[in-house]
């Protein structure tokens, strides 16, 4: 372009060279048009200038068909960039490039309407992590984002600061610290609640219409996911808790079903009301321990196609019930509706969740990540459950009087105990 313009100026001068027309003017006219055209290049060049400091934040650039990739891909993210310059230069403080690229990945996120797909910094990542060890500083508690936008209780772990306080099911945890946490940023809230064992945490829950201050004593909390015994209302039938599918959970549930078979049990209550969910293939892999041959589950992905989860044709002899509630999710929720749709067991509680999506986690080089909404599981009859639930075969809402330390309260596991014992008659 550069050379093609300079080649026509100098044709155009030769061509006024070869002319030889000479024109005289007068000396005031000659003076005046100089003056006038200096003028006029002054103030254009200040114009220019002018625009040029002042950053408009909705500019826009046209892509011209022959703009290369990285032409294309600036000018498509020009208005962000100029944003981003325009916060650095005026913002009343300042702000370091983390933050604001931080906050660009977390808008990317965000934008999405997805509760379960969220970003982590590096520190939040790494809280992330540490609370699927079954090992962490904090309160015992159970939470999950609910579709009414608040970050809302599922469960307590037993002998913890949230059950020794009195958290229940469905309470809604509104602050930390006195900080306003939506379930958008439930995350950071896990990771303001952790912290060292002895220190103090403040969260205000909504229950009903009543806000509840809670100042309580961070604790050392040891999740086993899996726990059983003997009942003894009757010897005959023992008790199977999952509270959530970590790590090493199929491994761990094997070992508990031995033992009681072991001490002589005839039948026996798998518990997993309360259970958040966790790990995809520790499911599968007990619902292929518990299951005969048949699907457990197929997750679909835009991404990723379809895949399918059987159970071979080994499964549990002994009869059994499950404890189903609003807690149970996800994970818990494919055991239940595999349980369900091949009749192996009945369902007793209440509607689960709802949760019928999974997610991956993507650790960055940088030590931050994310967790992502990858797929939807659908049940082996078909059925996608998101945000609708399994229905129990027997209903029955948990009694207001239930304690956690007294057995006897929990009206579920009685009913539940009633129905095994009339099948083993």
């Amino acid at each position: 372009m550069q050379e093609n313009f300079e080649k026509n100026l100098s044709e155009n001068n030769q061509t006024d060279n070869e002319s030889k027309v000479v024109v005289k003017y007068p000396i005031w006219l000659v003076f005046l048009t100089v003056v006038l055209f200096f003028t006029t290049v002054y103030l254009a060049s200040e114009l220019i200038l002018r625009k040029e400091s002042s950053l408009d934040v909705n500019k826009k650039v046209e892509v011209s068909s022959d703009m290369s990739e990285l032409e294309h891909y600036e000018s498509r993210y020009s208005k962000l960039e100029n944003i981003r310059n325009f916060i650095e230069s005026n913002f009343y403080r300042e702000v370091s490039d983390e933050e604001l690229e931080d906050g660009m990945i977390r808008g990317m996120f965000l934008s999405l309407e997805d509760p379960y797909s969220v970003y982590y910094n590096e520190e939040e990542y790494n809280s992330f992590m540490e609370l699927n060890e079954g090992s962490y500083g904090g309160l015992g508690i159970t939470i999950t984002p609910s579709k009414d936008g608040f970050i809302t209780v599922v469960g307590t772990f037993e002998d913890t600061p949230a059950s020794r306080a009195g958290i229940k099911m469905d309470d809604k945890i509104i602050k930390v610290n006195g900080e306003a946490y939506p379930a958008d940023k439930m995350d950071i809230a896990i990771s303001k609640m952790k912290g060292e064992p002895g220190t103090s945490v403040n969260i205000t829950i909504l229950r009903g219409d009543e806000e509840i201050d809670m100042d309580l004593e961070r604790a050392q909390i040891v999740i086993k996911s899996v726990k059983s015994e003997v009942l003894k209302e009757n010897p005959k039938i023992g008790y199977i808790r999952i509270s959530s599918f970590d790590q090493k959970v199929s491994h761990e549930f094997k070992k508990h079903y031995e033992k009681l078979l072991d001490e002589g049990i005839e039948g026996f209550i798998l518990d997993l009301r309360g259970n958040p969910g966790g790990s995809l293939m520790e499911c599968v892999n007990v619902s292929d321990y518990i299951l005969g041959k048949q699907r457990i589950v197929s997750t679909k992905g835009r991404a990723g196609g379809e895949n399918v989860f059987d159970s071979d044709s080994s499964k549990v002899e002994l009869p059994f019930v499950v404890l189903i509630d609003g807690g149970s999710a996800s994970a818990s929720e494919i055991l239940s509706a595999a349980i369900k749709d091949g009749k192996a067991a009945k369902l007793v509680g209440t509607k689960t969740f709802g949760k019928g999506v999974v997610q991956t986690v993507i650790p960055l080089s940088d030590g931050s990540g994310f967790k992502f909404t990858t797929s939807e599981y659908f049940t082996p009859s078909g059925k996608n459950i998101h945000e609708k639930g399994i229905e129990p075969d027997v209903e029955i809402e948990l009694s207001e009087n239930f304690k956690i330390e007294d057995r006897s309260t929990d009206n579920q596991l009685n009913k539940a105990l009633e129905i095994l014992e009339n099948d083993l008659k």
